[in-house]
């Protein structure tokens, strides 16, 4: 079923837009309602400019990576769209190789304190254990820069 929130933001945005195609993906950040609204915040705020996944669930289930120049809607925790996002950069590393930069453009603190946080991340420890893949700080995952081009607001 189509999401109607994000079919209406998504025509706002092909209306302002060129060489937007027809065909979109709509998410959420994270995994519970809660963080998919504190992470949507921060993006709506300019705060969040970058995000993180675990590869090996994408290698896994064959999905495909984002790609730069890819736009989706983003979603909040109820399901109703509150941006349109562009992937600027994709970047698959080891997890122990996260630099300060992009924790701090994750947007939810202090970058060093943010690499600790993200390797008790609940969200990534729930996405190992569903690898079957131990917990450990190298496993691989994908380093996703992006920019929000049009919030709900601004219909």
């Amino acid at each position: 079923m189509e999401n109607r929130s994000a079919a209406a933001l998504w025509q706002s945005f092909k209306s302002r837009s060129q060489n937007v195609p027809d065909h979109y993906e709509a998410w959420a950040f994270g995994d519970t309602e809660e963080m998919a609204d504190e992470l949507a915040e921060l993006v709506l705020a300019g705060k969040k400019t970058a995000t993180s996944s675990n590869y090996t669930l994408y290698e896994l289930e064959q999905e495909p990576l984002p790609k730069v120049g890819q736009h989706h809607v983003l979603l909040n925790g109820k399901g109703e769209a509150v941006a349109v996002i562009m992937t600027t950069a994709v970047t698959v590393i080891p997890y122990n190789q996260v630099t300060e930069e992009h924790a701090f453009l994750e947007g939810e603190g202090d970058a060093p304190l943010l690499i600790g946080k993200m390797c008790t991340n609940r969200f990534l420890r729930r996405s190992l254990k569903l690898t079957g893949l131990p917990s450990t700080l190298k496993f691989r995952f994908y380093a996703n820069s992006l920019k929000s081009c049009i919030g709900a607001n601004s219909k």
